[in-house]
Order: structure tokens, then sequence, then C-alpha cells
């Protein structure tokens, strides 16, 4: 268990960060959502594709927020947003508002404000993990933040078409959403009150030796290692996001509820989850960053493999409940450690900035791929077995673009396994000091006594 330091509150931090998730509310219920909006597909993806486009530019803002103003202030401030995003969201289904067909549009501006907190969320567990939790802790610091992403994804999974079996739901859904989010923001506002704790817990927490902003963003940019680790794990985390905003769009056509799209996916962050758990747990003790992001990312490709063949078959429910739930044991177990790992090939470069970075690199290659991969789609005639809820002809094939996905984390695996090399920059650093300090106290009890 993680060690609870006197009078500070770094577990509130992690608690908050595992609540503020809206991003795929609607991915799991996308047919129901076009009926009930009267919009096309590719107009409900733009619900999701929003947070990546939207994270680009807030993405730097986000990494200056926290590493120039402070964790509490970013944490409180995506609160905020969060939930002026939730209650905007639901004024799209007010009937007494008499929008028409200006609904979507209310839903849109809601999701860009619920856009605008995500980056301050997902940056914030490496600054957390630094600020709060001893060296031999941080790694599962890191993986108990960083998860607040994949948790998000379980419960919209599970939740949305739990709260949608049909699109006259979709109100009773936002309104759902909407609780954690206030809930959050009140226990943010009012619950964190210290930015760092009084005790550093670390030495490179007591000796910040942490870059400005735009110097910090001069290094990484000359930093092999951490180029390619930002061009590969940020291209997966960009896959990643695409598989759970369109996982129910790919199956549907092949005959699959969205049920059992969700539960699927449910499975994906689930094993994920302890994935991450396990790996951090192991990191923590053994140091072996690079060659467990090696071993997890390489694995990974090889499942999505498995899934973008069995995904193209009717009736192939256990190999595609399988092959997703080794796809995220081993994709999201590298997560949280990869982030570790870019702080400790980048130091000392500030944690938020250098793991901001690498998450700006996945939301510019998480629309490109969105964007590919729905270019990619055939319409094909409707099938009766199919059970998708579009108000249209016909249906999208996906076999094209999931084959494409496939290939493209195989290469990316292969490309990072090959290339990627670095040292452990912030652990040699407190090596250092940490016998620096030890020299200086044995020197001290040397001297005589006058």
């Amino acid at each position: 268990m993680l060690k609870i330091y006197s009078g500070n509150n770094g577990h509130a931090y992690l608690f908050l960060l595992s609540v503020l998730q809206l991003w795929l509310t609607f991915a799991p219920v996308a047919d129901q959502t076009a009926a009930y909006f009267h919009i096309s597909l590719e107009m409900v993806n733009w619900l999701s594709i929003v947070y990546l486009v939207i994270s680009i530019p807030f993405g730097l803002v986000a990494t200056w927020v926290l590493d120039s103003v402070g964790l509490r202030c970013a944490v409180i401030l995506s609160a905020w947003l969060n939930m002026m995003g939730s209650i905007i969201r639901m004024f799209s289904v007010l009937k007494f508002m008499s929008l028409g067909s200006q609904n979507y549009w209310y839903l849109f501006v809601g999701q860009c404000l619920c856009a605008l907190a995500q980056p301050l969320v997902i940056f914030s567990p490496t600054k957390l993990a630094a600020l709060w939790f001893p060296d031999h802790q941080r790694a599962t610091a890191n993986m108990i933040s960083s998860m607040s992403n994949p948790l998000g994804i379980l419960i919209a999974n599970v939740l949305s078409p739990a709260l949608v079996p049909e699109g006259r739901h979709i109100p009773l859904m936002l309104g759902v959403y909407a609780i954690p989010a206030l809930t959050a923001c009140v226990l943010a506002t009012v619950g964190i009150r210290e930015k760092v704790p009084p005790t550093p817990p670390s030495a490179s927490a007591t000796n910040s030796t942490s870059q400005p902003f735009f110097l910090g963003l001069k290094m990484l940019l000359r930093n092999k290692p951490y180029i390619i680790l930002a061009v590969c794990f940020g291209g997966g985390i960009g896959m990643f996001t695409c598989f759970s905003a369109l996982l129910e769009q790919i199956l549907c056509e092949k005959g699959y509820s969205n049920v059992f799209a969700g539960l699927d996916g449910a499975l994906f962050t689930v094993c994920g989850l302890l994935g991450a758990f396990l790996l951090g747990l192991y990191v923590d003790r053994t140091r072996n960053f690079i060659e467990s992001t090696k071993i997890c990312f390489c694995l990974s490709a090889l499942a999505s493999i498995v899934f973008a063949v069995a995904s193209r078959f009717r009736d192939q429910a256990i190999a595609l409940a399988i092959s997703s739930s080794i796809f995220g044991f081993f994709g999201f177990a590298m997560y949280p450690i990869a982030m570790e790992l870019a702080v400790e090939c980048s130091y000392p470069v500030g944690e938020g900035t250098s793991t901001g970075l690498i998450f700006v690199a996945s939301q510019i290659e998480g629309v490109i791929f969105m964007i590919l991969l729905q270019a990619l789609t055939v319409h094909v005639s409707k099938d009766p077995s199919s059970t998708c809820a579009l108000d249209q002809d016909g249906a999208l094939d996906w076999t094209t673009p999931v084959l494409l996905m496939a290939g493209l984390c195989s290469a990316m695996a292969c490309f990072y396994v090959i290339f990627f090399h670095t040292d452990y920059k912030r652990l040699h650093a407190e090596t250092n000091n940490s016998d620096m300090v030890k020299a200086e106290d044995t020197g001290s009890d040397d001297v005589p006594e006058a």
C-alpha cells in the first residue's frame, strides 16, 4: 500500500483524477445517438475526435499550468471545466428549450469544455507521483492516477449501453454522467488545500531542478530517445483511442450487439487495469522500465492482429473477448511505465512538460488515425444480421481499417524495440544526491570535537 504522508492530500489527488472522464459517453451507443439527434455517424464520432483536436493546442497550455502554476490549480480547473461541460451537454436534451436542430451544437460545446479538462488530468500523474511519493512508490502512484483514463473508458463501455437500450434514453444517460462531474468539482474545490507535501518524499522532490517551460521544450525536441518514445508511445495511445471510440461501430456490422461491444470494451479496460497494477508493482521493485515496455508493446501488437482477424467474422465472441483482454492487459500495462520512462529519459525537464508533450503527440496521431480509419470504411448493403441502428441505407465495413490498425501497432512496436535506448537520468541524479548527502554526513562525523 502507498504510504500516506502526515498532513498531505496525495490520495485526494489520486481519487479526483479517477472521476474526471466524460470522453467516451457516446461511443458505445453511437448508433442510438445518431438516431436520437438525427445526425450522421461521422458527427457522433466528432464528439470523441474533438477531445483529440482540442488537446493539441491546449495540451501545451496544460503543461505550462502543471509545471509553472502547480498541480492543485490544474486539478481544480479541470474539475470546473468538466462540470460545466457536463451541464451544457444536458441542455441538448431539454425539450422545454425547443432547440430543434441546434441541440447537437449544445452537445458539441459541452464536449469541448470537457475536452479542455482532459489534458490537465492526463498530464498530472507523473507530477503527482514526483511531488507526493518516494522513488520506490512512484511507478505505483503513477499507475493508479494514470488509470483514470481507462477507468473512464470502462465506465462508459458498461454504463452507456446499460442506460441506453433505446435512443429515447439518451437524456437519462447525460443526467447520470453529470453527477460524478459535479461531485468531483465540489471535492476538488473544498478538499484539495495543499500544493506540495510539508516534507519532500524524495531527493528529486527536495532538490527540484526542473527547467523553465520553453527551455524544457527545446531540450525535449533535441532528445533523440524522448522523440522515439513520444512517436511510438504517442502512436500507441492514439491507436487505443481509436479502438475505444470505434469498437461498437466495428462490431455491429458483423452482428454483435451494443451490449457485447460494451462488455468487450470493459474486458479490454479491466484487464488493462490489472496489467498496469501488476507491472507497476514489478517496476517499482526492479526498475526495468525499458525491458517491460518493450515486451508489453510487442505482446499488445500481437493481440491487435488477432482482434483484427476475429472481428471480421461472425460468431467469434470468445476470440474477440480473449484478444481484447490481452490487448488491454499489455497495452495499458505499459501506459504508466512509459510515462515514468519519459521523465527518466528527459530529466531535469519538468514532469508535466515531458509527459504532456507525449500526449500532444498522441492526440495529433489519434486525429490522423481516426480520420484515416473512417475514410477507409466501405458502405455495404444492410445485412439482416447487422445490429447497427442507423437511420440510413447500408452499413460500414471496417475490414481494411482494423487490419491497418493492427499493422500500425506492429510497426510502432518493432520500431520502439529496435531503436529506443536511454539512461535513467532521474534515478542516477537521485543516487548521486544520496551519495553526496551520505558523504557529507560521514565527513561531519569524523570532525573531532573542540
